[in-house]
C-alpha cells in the first residue's frame, strides 16, 4: 500500500514544480511559496514501478535498447481491461511524451498556414505548438455553465470550415475535467469526417476518472472512420512519471504510421530509454491497485478543497470535475482581475496556482489548482488561499 500522506521534500531535486517558480512567476524568491500549479503529483510513484527501474539499474550496462513485445502487450492489456478497447501491437508507436507526439503529428500531416482546431480553454501546448510551427490556430470556445463545459457544435462546424486539417481533442479535458459522453464524441467525429479532418485524441488523463464516469477512447467508437484518429496515451500522468518521459501514439492506419515513422527518422528520434520501458511495463502490468487508492485520495482532496474554499469565500464557484486531479476555480464573482488575483495569491497567500488565461482567453476568471498532494499540503493550500482573500 502506498502512503499518500507522506510529504516528500522536493526542493533542490531539479523539480520544475518546486524549483522553477522564480522563473515561471517572475518573482525574486519563491522559497516560502507552496506550489499547486503544474500537473505533476507530490506522491511517490508505485513501488512496483520503482522496483522495476531498480532491477534494470542492477544490470550495469546501459546500451541501446528497444521496445519489446512485452511492453506493447502490457499497454494493450491495460487498454482492454480498463477501457474495453482492443488494440494491436503493430498500431503502437512510442514517443518521449505526448507533447512531442503532438508536435510530430502536426508537422507530419499539416503544412504552414493550415488550420488546427482546438476547443478552448485547453492545455497550452495545443495552441502553442501549432503557432510555433506556423499553422493557423482556430479556436472554438466551449460553452460554460457553473464550471461545466460543453461544445457548441454549430460553432464547431463553422470552425472546421476554416481550412482545418487537424482537430486536437483533449479527452478527458484539461483544464475542465470533462469526461466526454459517447454522443458528444460521435458528433465530433461525424463533423470531422464531413470535412475530412484528421483527429489527434490526447487521452493522457484517461485513467484519472472518478466513480460515476467512464472514459471512452474515441477510436473505440469510430467504426469505419478509425483510420482518421491518432490516439496519444501515456503512463506519466496516471502514475506520476512525467520525468521518465514515455508515451505512445496508436494509429490503425498503416500509411499514417509509416509517415509518423519517417518523421521520427528525419529528426533522429530513437525509442524509449531502458528505464522508461521498464517503468511503463511495470505500471501497466501491476499499477492497478495503486491507481485505485490514488483516485480515492484525489476525490477526497477535491471534496475538502471545494467545501472549505466555497464556505470561506462564497464568491468562488468550484465544480467537481469528472476526472483529472485538477480543480478549475471560478473566481469571477470576486470582481478581481487576473493580475489582482495572482498578486494576492503569490504575495499575500504565498500560494502558486495557474492563471486561467494560460489556457486561452476563454479561461479568464478561472484558476487551475493541482490537488494531487498529501492532505496536509491540501489543508495548507486552502489556508493560504483564504489568507490571500482576507481583508
Amino acid at each position: 500500500m502506498n502512503n499518500f500522506e507522506q510529504v516528500f521534500e522536493r526542493r533542490k531535486t531539479r523539480s520544475v514544480k518546486w524549483d522553477r517558480m522564480e522563473m515561471i512567476y517572475g518573482i525574486e524568491d519563491a522559497s516560502d511559496i507552496l506550489p499547486m500549479w503544474v500537473a505533476d503529483m507530490d506522491f511517490a510513484a508505485p513501488e512496483v514501478v520503482v522496483n522495476a527501474m531498480k532491477e534494470r539499474l542492477d544490470h550495469p550496462v546501459f546500451g541501446y535498447s528497444y521496445i519489446c513485445d512485452g511492453c506493447k502487450d502490457a499497454v494493450g492489456q491495460w487498454l482492454s481491461e480498463r477501457h474495453a478497447w482492443e488494440t494491436k501491437n503493430e498500431w503502437m508507436l512510442f514517443h518521449h511524451g505526448v507533447v512531442p507526439a503532438i508536435a510530430s503529428v502536426i508537422e507530419t500531416f499539416t503544412n504552414p498556414g493550415d488550420g488546427i482546431l482546438v476547443t478552448s480553454p485547453v492545455y497550452p501546448p495545443f495552441f502553442q505548438i501549432p503557432k510555433r510551427q506556423g499553422r493557423n490556430l482556430v479556436e472554438c470556445m466551449m460553452n460554460e455553465e457553473d464550471g461545466v463545459y460543453s461544445i457548441d457544435f454549430e460553432e464547431f462546424e463553422k470552425s472546421l470550415q476554416q481550412d482545418v486539417k487537424l482537430f486536437i481533442l483533449c479527452n478527458p479535458h484539461n483544464p475542465g475535467g470533462i469526461v466526454w459522453k459517447e454522443d458528444e464524441l460521435k458528433e465530433m467525429l461525424r463533423l470531422c469526417t464531413k470535412y475530412d479532418v484528421l483527429i489527434l485524441s490526447d487521452e493522457i488523463h484517461a485513467d484519472l476518472v472518478f466513480t460515476g464516469y467512464k472514459h471512452i477512447p474515441l477510436a473505440k467508437i469510430a467504426g469505419e472512420e478509425i483510420g482518421r484518429i491518432i490516439t496519444c496515451v501515456a503512463p506519466t500522468k496516471t502514475f506520476n512519471l512525467a520525468g521518465i518521459q514515455a508515451a505512445l501514439m496508436i494509429a490503425t492506419d498503416q500509411d499514417v504510421r509509416e509517415k509518423l515513422t519517417m518523421n521520427a527518422l528525419s529528426h533522429g528520434q530513437m525509442e524509449l530509454n531502458s528505464f522508461a520501458a521498464a517503468a511503463l511495463t511495470a505500471a501497466y502490468k501491476e499499477g492497478g491497485p495503486w491507481l485505485a487508492e490514488l483516485l480515492d485520495t484525489i476525490s477526497n482532496n477535491m471534496d475538502y478543497v471545494i467545501r472549505e474554499l466555497t464556505a470561506a469565500i462564497p464568491a468562488l464557484k468550484i465544480a467537481k470535475p469528472h476526472g483529472t486531479y485538477l480543480l478549475w476555480i471560478d473566481y469571477r464573482g470576486t470582481g478581481l482581475s487576473e493580475d489582482e488575483m495572482m498578486d494576492k495569491l503569490l504575495n499575500k497567500g504565498k500560494l502558486a496556482l495557474e492563471p486561467g488565461t494560460k489556457y486561452g482567453e476563454a479561461g479568464r476568471g478561472f484558476l487551475r489548482m493541482n490537488v494531487a498532494t498529501p492532505l496536509s499540503q491540501i489543508k495548507e493550500g486552502v489556508k493560504r488561499f483564504i489568507t490571500a482573500m482576507s481583508d
